[in-house]
Order: C-alpha cells, then structure tokens, then sequence
C-alpha cells in the first residue's frame, strides 16, 4: 500500500476540491494546514519551501514528489484511485467533459472571484465584476436545469471544485438564492457524506 499522501490546505480555498476528492476515492491522506497570510505550515515550515507560488493545493507523495494546481491535483486523486466516475478514463469523451467544465470552473469562476476578495479594490470596480460573474451564474443556474451534476447524473471532480467556489459568493456578498438550480445543486453536493466530513475537518460546519 503507498503512504499517505499529504495534502497541504487553508480552510475553505480551492483546496477544499482536492481534500473532497480525496474522501470521496477513500485515499489515505493526511492534511497540513497552510496560513497562506504568513506562508508557514501548521508545523512551522516554510510554505515558500514546499511550493515557490505560495498557493494551495499542493499534494506530496512517494516520499517527496509534489503536484500544484487544483484541476490537475484532481485528475491524479482520481487517477491513482482508479475513480473513472470523478475523473473518466483517458481518451474518453466523458474525460474531456470533466476537463472541459474543470477549465472552465477555474479560468471563468474562480478567478472571477479572487478580485472581490480584495479590500483595495473600490467598491464601483467590484460591482462591474460582481455583475460580470453573475452573468456567467446565471448561464451556469440554466445549465443545471434537469440536470444533477455539470455533465448530467453522476458526480465528479468538476462538480466538487464548482461546490467549493461556489460557497464563496456569501463571503463577497453575491446572492444566489434566485438561481434556483445552482442552490439545489450546491444542496445536492454539500449532503454527499465525503463533503460534510471536509468540511468539518476543515472548520466549516458543526
């Protein structure tokens, strides 16, 4: 059996996507929690040391190998579990699907959000991308119609990133109560038993 794999975290970043992931393929893991404000880990290391981008996710394995980036942290989750249901198997078209919606969760949403987390930025620019990002909601919340997940009934590592941004809009004041698809969708993921135990060992329900 390999050793766990480590996976370095701040509670409720996009980090959030992998350590569900890595509950969902049941992988032994281990987490470090990351201050990303001051750069060190739980155990006082310095996260520069461990990734020079200063960001998480970061995933160690096989002694000291290490991956950075959330969507392709996510396909070697899956991939090394065997989990063809998060993550299709290679030279599919079901896998391009998930690649398709991870690409798109993480070029189009998640960066849409990072600016209105920032308190320098004057409140009139935040409108203009708040309203920009709602746009791309908006289109997302008629996707979902009829539709479970991002590429229909099954679950996958697209669907588990687009929860984890998605519970950022309460943080920066974007309401999504009349995207009535998008609310059953995040309902939908947040009752999956591998979500709620991230969460709480996270911090972020009781």
């Amino acid at each position: 059996m390999s050793p766990p794999v480590t996976l370095y975290y701040a509670p409720g970043a996009c980090s959030l996507a992998a350590h569900i992931l890595l509950r969902e393929t049941g992988t032994p893991f281990v987490l470090e929690k990351v201050d990303t404000t001051r750069h060190l880990t739980a155990r006082g290391a310095d996260f520069y040391a461990i990734n020079p981008k200063g960001q998480v996710p970061v995933v160690e394995f096989d002694g000291n190998a290490r991956l950075t980036e959330g969507p392709v942290i996510a396909q070697f989750i899956a991939d090394r579990a065997g989990a063809t249901s998060l993550m299709p198997a290679a030279g599919s078209l079901a896998r391009y699907e998930v690649m398709e919606w991870q690409n798109y969760v993480t070029s189009e949403l998640h960066k849409s959000f990072t600016p209105l987390f920032h308190s320098e930025l004057d409140s009139g620019a935040k409108r203009t991308l708040a309203g920009l990002l709602r746009k791309k909601l908006v289109w997302l919340d008629s996707h979902l119609a009829g539709r479970s997940y991002l590429t229909g009934a099954s679950f996958t590592a697209a669907d588990a990133y687009l929860f984890v941004v998605l519970g950022w809009a309460k943080y920066v004041q974007l309401d999504l109560s009349d995207l009535p698809h998008l609310t059953a969708f995040i309902a939908r993921v947040a009752a999956r038993p591998a979500v709620r135990d991230a969460l709480q060992a996270e911090g972020l329900a009781a």
